[in-house]
């Protein structure tokens, strides 16, 4: 049977178009891998980090009797601050890692309210406060948590005496205090160390009528902390306290209206304005210049000639020395 005339045409044109569409041999095409995202950085370290971390500042007791510490090895960074009859306290700052233990755990401070001003609203964990430091506390920008609020997050140890004897769960915190802001930018800046500096083995600052030693250990390429004649030490396995930079902030001290028990009057470490710094590290001192203008504003510090002064990245330590 023949086809149709008509149909015979078609099939022809879809045969021709057919064999003339035919596709050419396929030339390779070269595959680009995608780029690998750079890891992001902590502000507070300069070291890799999750994205999102939250702030959590944790006040510590730095007596004799309250020491060994738990928790304080992990902090990003930790300030020295004085307090009444020139004993001394920790301002310990959490955000890479959240320890399950930090302690032994004690009140606020005016002084707490301005160092924390550059972290945006961090949480303040803390055992209490005086009441006017409560209500200044609850006007600032941070979250107040104490053990009242979040009774799962804390336990006491009955092997301490009261009050050394109250401990926090950073991760029982964890999505606990949605109010609790991310890491910011507190105005650290992370790098080599510039040229110069003087070899120093060993600092000691006094903080309040404290002595803070500092140690440069090159085994371990970290400075070593001590208080008074004693070297600190933190941790399930009880290892010295190590920090990578510390920096020597000299600030004003004014008094507070607020007293202790025994009527000593509460300093406040005024950490807005402008001063001397020094920064250790590698074993080096560098004379530095720190600035902050307002509460929200970052720290700033710089060389005498006004350039940028890297610190180390890791864990640093900021002694809260009066000028």
């Amino acid at each position: 049977m023949r086809a149709h005339p008509v149909v015979a045409a078609l099939l022809g044109l879809v045969l021709t178009g057919a064999v003339g569409c035919a596709p050419s041999p396929a030339v390779p095409v070269p595959v680009t891998a995608p780029a690998t995202p750079a890891p992001l950085l902590s502000p507070l370290t300069g070291l890799p980090s999750e994205p999102g971390a939250r702030v959590f500042a944790v006040k510590i007791d730095n007596t004799a009797a309250a020491r060994p510490w738990d928790g304080v090895e992990a902090a990003d960074v930790v300030y020295v601050e004085p307090v009444e009859g020139g004993l001394t306290r920790l301002l310990a700052v959490f955000a890479s890692q959240l320890p399950r233990s930090v302690g032994p755990v004690r009140s606020a401070r005016e002084t707490d309210i301005g160092v924390l001003g550059a972290y945006g609203r961090p949480a303040l964990v803390f055992s209490g406060a005086a009441p006017p430091v409560m209500d200044r506390l609850r006007a600032a920008a941070v979250v107040p948590v104490v053990p009242r609020d979040l009774p799962e997050a804390f336990r006491r140890d009955d092997r301490r005496p009261a009050p050394l004897n109250v401990y926090v769960d950073l991760t029982a915190l964890r999505g606990r205090v949605p109010q609790a802001g991310p890491v910011q930018d507190i105005g650290l800046r992370f790098g080599p160390a510039p040229d110069g500096g003087a070899p120093v083995p060993q600092r000691s600052v006094r903080v309040g009528a404290t002595t803070v030693t500092v140690t440069w250990s090159a085994q371990d390429d970290t400075w070593t902390v001590a208080t008074g004649d004693r070297t600190a030490v933190s941790g399930p396995d009880r290892r010295p306290v190590r920090a990578d930079t510390v920096v020597v902030q000299r600030v004003a001290v004014a008094e507070s209206s607020v007293r202790d028990s025994a009527g000593s009057v509460s300093p406040i470490a005024l950490t807005v304005g402008a001063g001397e710094a020094e920064v250790l590290r590698e074993g080096r001192s560098f004379p530095a210049r720190w600035s902050r203008p307002a509460v929200a504003d970052p720290l700033r510090l710089t060389t005498p000639d006004g350039r940028e002064m890297p610190v180390r990245p890791g864990h640093t330590w900021v002694l809260l020395a009066a000028r």
